[in-house]
C-alpha cells in the first residue's frame, strides 16, 4: 500500500511540473505578444497637419490600412522600399498612382481595392505628408 502511494505522489508531482510547464509556456506566448503589441503601437504615423485638406486625412487612413505593413509608419521602409521623397523617383503623380493601381516587384496591385480617388489620396499622403 506504502508503495500505491509513493508511486501516486510521483505521479500527481509529475502531471503538476508538465501543467507549471505549460502554463509557463503560455505565460510566455503572451508576455512576447504584448511586447510586439506595445513596440507595434509605438511607431508613429505622421500627422497631416493641421488645416489640410480632407483629401490627406483619406490618404493618411489608407497609409495606415494598406500601406505601413510594408513600408512603415513613416514610410521609411521596411519589407517594401522607403517612400519618403518618393516624387523624386515618380516626378509625376500620375506614375506614381499607377505603381499603386498596378502593382509591381512583389507589391501587390490595388487597383480592384481602391478607387482612383482612393488612389490619388494615398499618393498625395505620401507625397506632401510623409
Amino acid at each position: 500500500m506504502w508503495t500505491v502511494r509513493v508511486e501516486s505522489h510521483k505521479c500527481q508531482y509529475r502531471q503538476f511540473l508538465m501543467r507549471s510547464t505549460r502554463t509557463l509556456k503560455k505565460l510566455a506566448a503572451l508576455f512576447l505578444g504584448l511586447v510586439l503589441s506595445a513596440s507595434a503601437c509605438s511607431l508613429k504615423t505622421p500627422v497631416v497637419p493641421e488645416g489640410a485638406d480632407s483629401f490627406l486625412e483619406k490618404g493618411r487612413q489608407i497609409w495606415g490600412n494598406a500601406c505601413v505593413t510594408c513600408h512603415g509608419a513613416d514610410g521609411g521602409g521596411g519589407r517594401g522600399p522607403a517612400l519618403k521623397e518618393s516624387e523624386n523617383r515618380y516626378p509625376e503623380i500620375a506614375d506614381q498612382m499607377q505603381v499603386v493601381s498596378d502593382g509591381r516587384d512583389g507589391m501587390p496591385s490595388f487597383g480592384g481595392r481602391f478607387s482612383a480617388e482612393e488612389i490619388e489620396a494615398v499618393v498625395r499622403y505620401i507625397r506632401e505628408v510623409l
